[in-house]
C-alpha cells in the first residue's frame, strides 16, 4: 500500500472514530439541552416589533443574526440534529458487527463449562438411567424455547436450549427509532411550513403567508370559502364557528368539507385548521353631508367631579365654571389626525387658562374620553352635534375565516420512529437472550441431573426460571434434591 493510501485510510479512520465517539454524543446532547433552555427563555416566532421593544436594537440584531427567534428552523439547529443522527448511526454500526455474529450464527456453540460455574445451578438425583429420562427432559426443559440441541457423551448426555437470541437487537431498534425521529424532525424543519391566511366568504386563495414572516408560499391547490357560520352561548361567547371549504385543482373541485376547531381538513400532505374568524369592514354607519356648526360639549371637573354642559356654535367662546378659564370652539375637521394617525371627524378648540396660557384641545367624535390624555383640570368631550349625520342603511354582515395551514412531510417518519421506540424498549427491557443447559450424568443407582441457565439481561428472572424448571423436572422425573 502506498503512502498516499495510508494517509487516506488514516483520515477515514479518524473521521469514523470522531463520529463514533461517546464524547461527541454528550457534546451534541448538551448543546441541544442548552438550545431548549434558550428556546424557553426567548419566545419563539414573535413579531419583530415585540422583540425590538423587549431586547433593544443591539440584542435584537445579535439574536436575529444567530436565528434565536426561530431556533428550531435555524441552520445550526439542523446541523446539531444531523450530527446527532450521524453519531447514533455510526455508533450503532460500529458496535453491531459483534452482536451480528452472535445472532446470525448457523450452528451456535454451547460450552458446558459456562453453565457449570453458574450460581443458579441446581442438581438432583434420579433413580433412572440417562436414556430412560432423555425424552422427558427434552420435553419439559425445551418447553418455550425455540432451539434445542442434545449432545451425547460417555457419561450421559447434555441438552442445550435457547430463545430470543435476536432480542440483543433491541437496543439497535431503539437507536433506529431515534434516527427516524431525528430524520423526521429534519425533514419537517427543512421542507415543512406553517402559515396563515384569511379568506372572505365567496373568495379563494392559492398562497399563504408564513408565520411571522413577509414570505409567502404557493399552495398546490386553491382554497375557496363557500360559507362561514358562527353560534354563540347565552353569555355572548363564541360557541362554534364552522367554515365550508372547497379545494380546487386546475379549476376543478377536488374536495369539499366543513372544518371546525380541532376538526381540520387534510389533503395532499397539507393540514388546514380553523384558527380564527372576523367580520369584514363595513362602510361608515353615518354619512354627513354638511359640516358641523353647533355642538353640545361637556366639561368634567377632575377636582369636584361635576359635569357641566354647554351648547356652542363654531367660533363661539364660553367661560368654564370653577374658574377653569375660557374655551373657544374653533373649527370642525371631517378627517382629523393625531400624531400622524387618522382619527376621523373631530372638533378643535382653544382653552385659555386663568393665567392666560392657551392650550389646543382635540375632540374626536369617535372617542369620547380622548381629552383625558391631556390631564388638565377639565376633561372636554363632545356630547352631541348639529346637523346630525344621516343614518346609512345597515350593511349585511360578511365574515372571513382565518385558517392555519401546515405541512410536515416528516410526520410519518416521526410516527414510525415512535412505534419503533416502543417496540425497542419492550424488547430491551422485557426480553433477553436466554440459554439453559441440562447435564445428565450416569451414576451408581441412577442419574445426576444438573440444570443451569444464562441471560444477557435480567439475570434475576433467569434464576427464578431455573428454580421453576428444576422443580418441574424433579416432579416429572421423581428425583431427589441432594
Amino acid at each position: 500500500m502506498s503512502e498516499k493510501e495510508d494517509v487516506s485510510a488514516d483520515l477515514a479512520q479518524s473521521i469514523w472514530q470522531f463520529f463514533a465517539s461517546l464524547r461527541l454524543t454528550l457534546i451534541v446532547l448538551l448543546s441541544l439541552a442548552v438550545t431548549s433552555v434558550i428556546g424557553t427563555l426567548i419566545p419563539q416566532n414573535e413579531s419583530p416589533a415585540a422583540y425590538f421593544r423587549t431586547y433593544g436594537e443591539f440584542f435584537y440584531r445579535l439574536f436575529d443574526v444567530l436565528d434565536l427567534f426561530d431556533m428550531y428552523h435555524s441552520w445550526w439547529f439542523q446541523v446539531l440534529l444531523l450530527l446527532l443522527t450521524v453519531n447514533v448511526l455510526i455508533c450503532s454500526v460500529d458496535r453491531l458487527s459483534v452482536i451480528w455474529r452472535i445472532i446470525f450464527v448457523k450452528q451456535p456453540n454451547f460450552s458446558v463449562d459456562r453453565f457449570r460455574q453458574r450460581k443458579n445451578r441446581r442438581q438432583m438425583m434420579v433413580e433412572k438411567a440417562p436414556e430412560d429420562i432423555r425424552k422427558s427432559i427434552v420435553r419439559v426443559a425445551g418447553r418455550g424455547f425455540g432451539r434445542t440441541k442434545v449432545e451425547e457423551n460417555d457419561q450421559g448426555f447434555l441438552m442445550f436450549a435457547e430463545r430470543w437470541r435476536w432480542s440483543r437487537l433491541g437496543v439497535y431498534i431503539v437507536h433506529l427509532s431515534v434516527i427516524l425521529l431525528l430524520v423526521g424532525g429534519l425533514i419537517g424543519s427543512i421542507f415543512g411550513f406553517e402559515g396563515y391566511v384569511n379568506i372572505p366568504e365567496g373568495e379563494s386563495v392559492d398562497a399563504i403567508r408564513l408565520r411571522n414572516s413577509a414570505d409567502t408560499v404557493a399552495l398546490p391547490f386553491s382554497i375557496r370559502c363557500d360559507d362561514f357560520s358562527i353560534s354563540f352561548y347565552a353569555s355572548g361567547q363564541p360557541k362554534e364557528y364552522r367554515s365550508r371549504l372547497t379545494l380546487l385543482q386546475d379549476g376543478k373541485e377536488v374536495l369539499q368539507q366543513d372544518i371546525l376547531v380541532n376538526h381540520p381538513l387534510r389533503y395532499g400532505g397539507i393540514n388546514i385548521f380553523q384558527s380564527s374568524y372576523g367580520e369584514m369592514g363595513r362602510p361608515a354607519p353615518q354619512l354627513r353631508k354638511e359640516p358641523i356648526r353647533t355642538a353640545v360639549l361637556t366639561f368634567t371637573s377632575r377636582q369636584s367631579g361635576m359635569v357641566y354642559e354647554q351648547r356652542l356654535d363654531v367660533g363661539e367662546a364660553v367661560d368654564i365654571p370653577e374658574g377653569g378659564g375660557t374655551f373657544l370652539l374653533e373649527a370642525y375637521e371631517p378627517s382629523a389626525e393625531f400624531m400622524g394617525q387618522p382619527i376621523g371627524e373631530a372638533l378643535k378648540g382653544r382653552l385659555t387658562h386663568p393665567d392666560g396660557e392657551p392650550t389646543e384641545v382635540l375632540m374626536p367624535l369617535r372617542f369620547a374620553n380622548f381629552d383625558k390624555m391631556r390631564k388638565g383640570r377639565f376633561i372636554i368631550a363632545v356630547a352631541d352635534v348639529e346637523p346630525k349625520a344621516e343614518a346609512a342603511p345597515e350593511p349585511e354582515k360578511r365574515f372571513y375565516t382565518g385558517l392555519q395551514i401546515t405541512k410536515d412531510p416528516g410526520v410519518w417518519v416521526v410516527y414510525t420512529g415512535f412505534v419503533l421506540i416502543i417496540l425497542g424498549c419492550f424488547v430491551t427491557f422485557f426480553m433477553s437472550h436466554q440459554q439453559i443447559c441440562v447435564e445428565v450424568t450416569a451414576v451408581e443407582g441412577g442419574s445426576r441431573v444438573a440444570v443451569a441457565g444464562t441471560a444477557n439481561r435480567n439475570r434475576f428472572s433467569m434464576d427464578t426460571r431455573i428454580e421453576r424448571l428444576a422443580d418441574h423436572l424433579e416432579k416429572s422425573l421423581g428425583g431427589d434434591n441432594p
